[in-house]
């Protein structure tokens, strides 16, 4: 199995993407994918998210980060099959492979932002890039919520992906909660994913609504980084007897045996 087989196996052809996806990717540094889940599924995922919150209450999200003001859950590639559409939906990973090329799942999370809370500071999912450096990791925000300007639409500054050697501080006067002159908001009814460069500056707002806003995050790294979370540590028995070998090289548990790698 290599990266070519493993992404023809899950139906990822060069025509996937257009030219204007592809030029958004590039320059600005993210674009939106229409109608990649049905508002079935937007349900289904949303209800199966809130049965696992309540399932493990106080502990939800801990296998990779917990977040005041928020409801977060991780290690989703695990707990429910209906998760498996976040890395292996054929345009979703052409976005993916047109920013990084060769690369595996890094993790698998969700982030409800809850009311009055959620504002983040602009950050890169990699720290800073310096001369020279191609780019490392690619995120995607499947939305279960509509994103609005009121409910803590993910904020984006077009562009910085391609900046080296200063983040969002540096132009923030060493405060990256404050609003970038550049920054726009990501707004889009759910159903939506935004496959974005994770080297470009991005946050989550304030949700100013009264219900949570709902999303998942599927990130991806390029093979020879580590994972956020450790896949073949976690990968559970019925999780890699259920899935096929393409999925299983994506999570980057893949070899001749099946076994982690």
């Amino acid at each position: 199995m290599d990266m070519e087989t493993a992404l023809s196996e899950l139906g990822v052809t060069d025509d996937l993407l257009d030219a204007k996806t592809k030029a958004q990717l590039d320059n600005d540094g993210f674009a939106p994918l229409p109608g990649i889940l049905s508002p079935e599924q937007v349900a289904a995922l949303r209800k199966r998210l809130a049965e696992l919150s309540r399932i493990e209450g106080s502990r939800a999200g801990e296998e990779v980060h917990q977040e005041a003001g928020t409801d977060r859950l991780s290690d989703l590639v695990n707990k429910d099959p209906m998760f498996e559409v976040c890395f292996t939906h054929p345009v979703v990973l052409a976005a993916v492979r047109h920013v990084l090329g060769e690369f595996r799942l890094s993790s698998l999370n969700s982030r409800a932002a809850l009311p009055g809370r959620g504002h983040q500071g602009l950050h890169a999912d990699w720290g800073v890039l310096q001369e020279g450096q191609g780019y490392q990791v690619c995120n995607s925000i499947w939305l279960l919520d509509d994103f609005t300007a009121e409910n803590g639409a993910t904020r984006v500054v077009p562009g910085s992906h391609r900046k080296r050697g200063i983040g969002p501080a540096d132009e923030l006067d060493g405060d990256p909660r404050a609003t970038h002159p550049d920054e726009v908001q990501l707004i889009a009814p759910a159903g939506t994913v935004v496959v974005f460069n994770s080297h470009l500056w991005h946050g989550g707002t304030r949700n100013n609504s009264d219900r949570p806003r709902r999303a998942l995050h599927s990130y991806f790294t390029r093979r020879d980084q580590p994972q956020q979370l450790d896949q073949a540590e976690y990968l559970r028995v019925r999780t890699r007897d259920r899935l096929s070998p393409a999925a299983l090289y994506v999570l980057g548990v893949w070899d001749e045996l099946g076994t982690a790698s």
